[in-house]
């Protein structure tokens, strides 16, 4: 290798060690101090719905209120996009259900809520100077559902017994199975901190609102419902955690 092509090299070596710690210094002098990074992780997500319509029918079935939070769980990540400073885009998605079951007079009742969405991720990190935390504020717009499952029945179905209830119409049957369903879109805004307990992992915590663009209810082969209390609809807060894993330099 020539003289000149190692001065080259050398040269190039000590411009990007000392680069970064000339960036570093220049956002200093004014106490901000850019963020990088990209990850993807699980996320632990707690939905808090207003569920008292719910609640208010299923105590005349003889089962104990639902939780007045869902626990769901999903996994997400994002990468800051270095086009713009601090800004980061990514994706989330989580689901998961709360139920009561009993069996009451013979019968055994189930009614269970499910929550779950999806969606791109949008957040700026605030530039600030303190060390290993990143504090963003961004959206998630996508798309998710909610829906409620109630069941009545006996310990055993007989295979005839499944088709008499559709083919003989109007025959009374003690089998229910119904199926409400809201699909919605959504825009929630969201406020998250991560803080970096290695190069390589970071935990999460913040939380968000989501709002919701679809207040209609489907039934079993998508017919509608009717007289839906208003309060019950797919709104709500929500809290998550995370244990983030890639690469992160705050």
């Amino acid at each position: 290798m020539c003289m000149n092509m190692k001065k080259l090299i050398i040269a190039v070596i000590i411009y990007f060690s000392i680069s970064p710690n000339i960036n570093a210094q220049e956002y200093d002098q004014v106490g901000l101090v850019s963020r990088f990074g990209i990850s993807v992780g699980v996320f632990p997500v707690w939905v808090f719905p207003d569920l008292g319509p719910i609640n208010n029918e299923i105590s005349k079935m003889g089962l104990n209120n639902l939780s007045s939070n869902v626990f769901t769980l999903g996994g997400g990540g994002y990468a800051y996009i270095m086009l713009v400073d601090n800004l980061r885009l990514g994706g989330i998605g989580f689901g998961g259900s709360t139920s009561e079951k009993k069996l009451v007079n013979g019968f055994d009742k189930e009614v269970e809520y499910s929550y779950g969405l999806g969606g791109l991720t949008v957040e700026y990190t605030l530039p600030t100077n303190i060390n290993r935390f990143a504090f963003s504020v961004g959206a998630i717009i996508g798309a998710g559902s909610a829906e409620i499952d109630i069941y009545q029945n006996k310990r055993e179905l007989p295979w005839d017994d499944v088709w008499n209830e559709v083919q003989q119409n109007g025959k009374k049957t003690d089998n229910i199975n119904r199926k409400l369903k809201n699909s919605f879109f959504t825009l929630a805004p969201t406020l998250n901190v991560d803080i970096a307990v290695t190069r390589f992992m970071a935990l999460r915590l913040g939380g968000g609102y989501i709002y919701t663009f679809n207040k209609d209810w489907k039934a079993d082969n998508d017919i509608d419902v009717k007289g839906v209390p208003s309060g019950l609809n797919s709104d709500t807060f929500f809290i998550q955690a995370g244990l983030l894993f890639g690469f992160f330099t705050f």
